[in-house]
């Protein structure tokens, strides 16, 4: 059986993550997100090569979401309430709480704000949302009576989790986006070691090593307060969940220490009902989190305001956390628009930005002017800062995990192809491993596991309860295997239970007869002295003796020998089918004709070896 892996979305690129894994008959769908810098038909995975008809509920066994970033979850409303899917979804119990929030926001900006097509309502997402099945960490569902699933702890954002599935005896994991490392406010990704058909990785950055965060936090903090202490304004434009509280919690803290007053705002009552769920959920977040949460909440900023429109053109210094990241849309491109312009001002911008943002634009160079989706320009003189506080993985962190989960194959996705080409040869020749980096609309098809239940034969089982143990020594230990098992031959007949037999069963098991392998050879021998045929078969004896080390009982005649299924016999025909090479016609020297079994077959050229010395 095979695993078939279809990637809709996410494939050498970042952006509206969608993978369908059919597992043994069963299709998943991981993740449902959307692009977050496209505004065609290509913000949407091309749903349609799952079903030409729509008929997804029949397609679909169910679908899983790891987490509520809009690149994952964006598509869901519009697949279930548009498309027609009425199967069941799987999510996190904060992602359940956290995405409708999400979605919410993001429909707000893209059709009230901006005036675009209206491709699901509030009331879609409502509807979907009641179509969600809350998941615990490490409780094993069964979706039906073969698929399987469990969630493990991904880090990333609050209720993230990579996704376990197995059917039968194949199994993979899906690990959406996820962070190895612990910050501020969660902690590092966790998940049993699995045996593992496929794994399935995200590498947004798949050829990037950070080193200690210390450095970095500094750096950005320097940034800010340069700019706030020189009268600037400082945006950092950030999506309400995730990033927002790790720099919040970074600058409170600092403002603290350093006595500040310059006011730091949220942009929007989006990221206070979130700080409200990250409140109510702190068996989430990090240890540290949970340790001071017992004495007061790590979400209760001291130095944090409601932002209200009219400060925007307001004189003096600020710091205002504005959404949506990526300046994509929204209130924080509009405050963009007006600050960019004072050299005084500076621009944060944490973490990645997809291609074909105004935040990947600014990350790309220097740029003096920025277009805007609208078709006007915006001056920019202000100071931009990239802010490495990305949740997702390191380089390190994909190879670690690879190296202890050991699946047998691996499907890279959510990173850029060049990059992830690189991972991709790094994993084969350091880890061994087969791995693939496919395109949106490409499929890979790897080997499933399948165990076959057998009976055994009562000979098979008195074998394996003697030992045959073998000894070997190293350099630093004794070395004990035990190959009792090694005559154990696996029968599967049609319409019978499979079974393990011992080899010397198999002829009649199968009704058939023996076919026994031997080889032959007619071997030249010296006579030494005046020996007769006797005396030439004691010196041949004695001289595999000492040079045959497994030579363990030989046995003579008058002119022919035995050692196990070794025979030799003195051969006195002029031409002999198994002799090659030397002429009979030598009085010095004779032949012993000789024959042993494909089982001794090192001991059998050692004994030719052993007499053609005597030569």
């Amino acid at each position: 059986m095979a695993i078939d892996c279809l990637v809709l979305g996410a494939g050498q690129e970042i952006g509206k993550s969608c993978v369908v894994v059919t597992i043994n008959g069963k299709k998943i769908m991981f993740d449902c997100g959307m692009h977050m810098g496209c505004d065609d038909h290509n913000r949407y995975p091309d749903f349609s090569i799952l079903s030409k008809s729509g008929d997804f509920d029949n397609t679909i066994s169910c679908v899983i979401i790891t987490h509520f970033h809009m690149d994952h979850v964006g598509a869901l409303p519009y697949f279930t309430e548009v498309c027609g899917y009425n199967g069941p979804v799987y999510m996190s119990y904060p992602t359940k709480a956290l995405s409708p929030l999400m979605l919410e926001d993001y429909r707000r900006i893209m059709v009230d704000r901006r005036g675009e097509e209206e491709l699901f309502t509030s009331a879609h997402i409502a509807s979907c949302m009641n179509k969600v099945i809350p998941l615990d960490l490490k409780q094993t569902i069964q979706v039906d009576e073969d698929l399987q699933i469990r969630a493990y702890y991904a880090g990333h954002v609050l209720g993230a989790v990579m996704v376990y599935a197995k059917v039968g005896d194949a199994a993979i994991v899906y690990t959406g986006d996820y962070n190895m490392t612990t910050d501020r406010h969660l902690g590092a990704a966790k998940i049993d070691r699995l045996q593992l058909d496929l794994l399935i990785s995200e590498s947004t950055y798949a050829t990037t090593t950070r080193g200690s965060k210390y450095p970095r936090e500094r750096e950005f903090l320097q940034a800010v307060h340069k700019c706030v202490a020189g009268g600037g304004k400082a945006l950092i434009p950030s999506f309400a969940l995730g990033r927002a509280q790790e720099l919040c919690m970074l600058l409170d803290d600092y403002w603290e220490r350093m006595n500040i007053k310059v006011p730091i705002y949220f942009s929007s009552g989006l990221t206070i009902q979130a700080n409200m769920y990250y409140k109510m959920l702190i068996s989430w977040t990090s240890q540290n989190v949970k340790e001071k949460h017992v004495t007061h909440n790590p979400f209760d900023f001291k130095n944090v305001k409601d932002f209200d429109r009219s400060l925007i053109h307001a004189p003096g210094p600020c710091v205002l956390f504005a959404t949506p990241g990526m300046l994509c849309a929204g209130f924080s491109l509009e405050v963009f628009k007006h600050w960019a312009p004072s050299p005084l001002n500076l621009v944060a911008l944490p973490g990645y930005s997809v291609a074909g943002t105004v935040g990947h634009k600014l990350m790309s160079g220097k740029p003096t002017t920025v277009d805007l989706y609208n078709g006007t320009k915006v001056d920019v003189r202000c100071k931009i800062h990239q802010v490495a506080f990305s949740p997702h993985t390191d380089a390190k962190g994909i190879m670690d995990l690879t190296k202890f989960l050991s699946p047998k194959n691996i499907v890279l996705v959510h990173g850029e192809k060049p990059s992830m080409m690189s991972l991709k040869d790094k994993i084969t020749s350091e880890l061994d491993i087969p791995c693939f980096v496919p395109a949106n609309g490409e499929t890979v098809s790897v080997a499933s596991t399948t165990f076959v239940k057998a009976n055994a034969s009562d000979m098979f089982l008195k074998i394996c309860s003697n030992p045959n143990f073998r000894f070997s020594n190293s350099s630093t230990q004794l070395r004990v295997t035990d190959q009792r098992t090694a005559d154990g031959v696996l029968v599967i007949e049609k319409s019978k239970k499979a079974k393990i037999v011992h080899q010397d069963e198999v002829s009649e098991v199968l009704h058939e007869k023996d076919h026994v392998v031997s080889l032959a050879y007619c071997c030249p021998v010296k006579v030494k002295g005046e020996s007769d045929d006797v005396g030439l078969i004691k010196q041949l004896s004695e001289k595999i003796s000492e040079t045959v080390s497994c030579a363990d009982e030989i046995h003579e005649s008058e002119t022919c020998l035995q050692v196990g299924s070794f025979k030799g016999s003195l051969c006195l025909k002029e031409e002999c089918v198994h002799r090659r090479g030397i002429s009979s016609s030598c009085s010095e020297v004779k032949f012993l004709c000789c024959n042993w079994s494909v089982a001794d077959l090192e001991l059998g050229w050692g004994i030719i070896n052993a007499m053609k010395q005597n030569l």
